[in-house]
């Protein structure tokens, strides 16, 4: 449990008393205890004024705030600083500059300016965690180290050109097996020395395509260079980690994620990370099913493991191009819809706004005017107040679904970086779009990795699953043979782990368990459609849907046609099939069906294996998961509508955690409000 040394919900978040005068410190200390702070996050972005120059360290700041957050009862979650490196290193050593995308030397600037590669950086980067670790491993304030802050950012530099050959023969062990992963009999790119291997880029393999999204002539070479980009950035965090348990084994460590990031593989991370934490920033327009499914990714990075909500704005953005004000109530429900699904901490970006820079906007939960009456603070306050009474009645509580949605990296890095059928095809998106679909049904879904124990789940979805890695086909017809029942979508089963096309037909090695095989795939306009029609409309199923973007073509080899495309050339050929496969069952969705479909057809299907809603009925808009704990159950309702709205909950009952009201059959719930009911018995 990552509570234990403060057995609550933690609240509280990012501070920078080192951009600011000591008389401000004590004012803000006071302002936290109104509000319920116990937990900060310092020295995250403070490496330049830890070290002014290559010899000195000075932290006597920071041992007079760690001291004094300590002795007011709050904790500290204590950043090593290493995300910006100073300006004396980037002169004195240009090798810690990365090299941008079109091949350009960085000058000092921004903050992850810092090659992965880097000696330099990754030499007094370590330096650092180590000097923190040794100087505050007896401190009684220290909770949690954050490693860093948000990693990301590629470099196309000689050193990580040096390194990724490395990592290539360390991978492949010979240049012919690189040759063939990466096909380079194509365009005559055979490779004969490790040194003609460059990275990459604008200069070699890749370009901008349409609406930013990166092209390439060799999907195998960008592929590989994520893979090692992800890796290069994953081993500095490493060599952090490793630097402060050396002094603090007992002290849980970290970095924060940031949900669907494309860069990083956090499948990979999340085995390094002792407890998953991720930064939180939806717009106002951004689907309230796209933040519970961005949750759920992250809780299911550690097999369910309670996470860290480390930053959300208690207000507003600074980075959007309309950074619009969260509405009243919202800040709270958003925050308890991070609890819902798993997080144990509610934390902010930031606990005082800075007064210049490109975060000067960027809400804080105290304000420029810098007092605490304002609405921000009051809100803060109450959530605060409500933390606290909760105590330690969640914490370490789990999330259990009968569902599973599969979400791999490396099929995210693939398909998008196909040179076709379509620039439409959004990896996230097909899969937000299933997601979705249970979400309005108030179906419970974990979204795990291709590595998961798939045995509790009694369905797995897998949208778009373009990649088979080696094991996966096996290991889905095992599932699947044992009882399961096992859906997925066009563009499945097409390449193996190098993106080579799999030959015989696809799906692949897929084609036994879904018993079809695709000759072709049709890739529409965006302003041209076809339609699914069901044979057998009924039981929730209409008689037919639009459907667009692609359209496989394929055939029954043993699998029941239940639905087919009803327009052009390929009218009544199958659009959805079920094969049957051991004793359970394999479905294939040939087409990007309107939503109206999945809407109608996964609660269904879901029914039919025995998953019900968690509550009877619910309005658009309302939210509901449930976490357990020593065989409580704890349901949360949210409502993210601004009016009120009554809630079915069916033949449970229980206790408003909030309100302490008895909750039974149906109730009205208040706009932007929510329950944690403590179900009965």
């Amino acid at each position: 449990m990552i509570n234990e040394r403060k057995p609550k919900i933690w609240y509280g978040g990012d501070y920078n008393p080192d951009q600011w005068e000591k008389p401000v410190w004590d004012e803000d200390l006071r302002m936290f205890k109104l509000a319920g702070i116990d937990v900060a996050t310092l020295n995250v972005f403070a490496w330049a004024r830890n070290q002014p120059d290559e010899d000195t360290y000075e932290f006597g700041w920071l041992d007079e705030m760690m001291d004094k957050l300590h002795a007011d009862g709050v904790g500290v979650c204590l950043a090593t600083s290493t995300a910006a490196h100073p300006a004396w290193m980037a002169r004195k050593y240009p090798d810690v500059l990365r090299v941008d995308f079109d091949g350009r030397k960085r000058k000092f600037g921004g903050r992850h300016n810092s090659c992965p590669n880097s000696p330099t950086y990754r030499k007094y980067s370590v330096r650092m965690a180590d000097k923190l670790a040794e100087r505050y491993k007896d401190h009684p304030g220290l909770l949690i180290w954050h490693i860093s802050n948000e990693y990301g950012g590629y470099c196309y530099c000689d050193n990580c050109a040096a390194a990724f050959r490395e990592w290539l023969r360390k991978r492949y062990g010979s240049l012919e097996r690189v040759n063939r992963a990466w096909n380079t009999a194509f365009w005559g790119h055979q490779f004969y020395d490790w040194e003609d291997i460059v990275p990459p880029s604008s200069l070699s393999e890749e370009w901008r395509g349409p609406n930013g999204r990166t092209a390439t002539s060799f999907q195998g070479i960008s592929l590989d260079y994520c893979r090692f980009q992800s890796d290069s950035l994953l081993e500095c965090y490493k060599l952090e980690y490793d630097a402060v348990k050396k002094h603090t084994p007992d002290i849980p460590a970290t970095t924060n994620l940031m949900g669907a990031f494309k860069e990083l593989d956090y499948h990979k991370w999340a085995k390094e990370l002792d407890v998953v934490s991720w930064d939180n920033y939806p717009g106002l327009d951004t689907p309230h099913s796209y933040t519970a499914m961005m949750h759920d990714l992250m809780r299911g990075l550690k097999d369910g493991q309670p996470f860290m909500l480390m930053e959300q704005t208690p207000s507003q953005q600074n980075w959007q191009p309309y950074n619009s004000l969260k509405r009243p109530g919202v800040m709270r429900l958003w925050s308890y819809q991070a609890v819902a699904r798993g997080a144990d901490t509610v934390m902010f970006f930031q606990l005082r706004r800075s007064i210049g820079a490109c975060e000067k906007y960027h809400g804080a939960v105290i304000e420029h005017v810098g007092h605490e009456h304002t609405r921000v603070f009051k809100e803060c306050a109450e959530l605060g107040r409500e933390l606290f009474e909760l105590g330690d009645a969640l914490l370490d509580a789990r999330v259990k679904a009968k569902v599973a949605i599969l979400f791999d990296w490396d099929n995210w890095w693939a398909v998008e970086l196909s040179s076709g059928p379509t620039v439409a095809l959004k990896y996230v998106e097909e899969l937000h779009k299933a997601y979705d679909a249970l979400y309005k049904a108030n179906i419970a879904a974990d979204v795990v990795s291709l590595e998961a124990d798939l045995s509790g789940y009694d369905l797995v979805i897998a949208p778009v699953l373009y990649m088979i890695k080696p094991g996966i086909a096996q290991k889905l017809e095992e599932y699947v043979s044992a009882g399961g029942t096992f859906v997925t979508t066009f563009f499945s089963g097409i390449v193996n782990e190098s993106d080579l096309v799999t030959l015989g037909g696809y799906p692949g090695e897929l084609r036994k368990l879904l018993g079809i095989w695709a000759e072709e795939i049709d890739a529409l306009l965006p302003s041209q459609s076809n339609t699914i029609v069901v044979r057998n409309p009924g039981d929730g199923l209409q008689a037919s849907y639009a459907c667009g973007m692609l359209c496989d073509l394929i055939h029954s080899e043993g699998a029941e046609v239940v639905a087919e495309y009803g327009e052009d050339f390929y009218a009544g050929m199958p659009a959805l099939t079920v094969n049957r496969f051991g004793n359970g069952e394999a479905w294939y969705l040939a087409t990007s069906p309107e939503a109206a479909f999945l809407q109608d057809w996964l609660p269904k299907l879901c029914a039919s294996r025995g998953i019900a809603p968690l509550v009877a009925s619910a309005p658009e808009g309302v939210e509901t998961t449930v976490r357990e704990k020593d065989g409580t159950s704890y349901l949360f309702v949210l409502n993210h509508n601004a009016e009120a709205v009554s809630v079915a909950l069916g033949v449970q009952s229980g206790v408003d955690m909030l309100s302490g009201r008895n909750l039974s059959e149906a109730a009205e719930l208040a706009g932007r409000d929510l329950w944690i009911v403590k179900l009965d018995r």
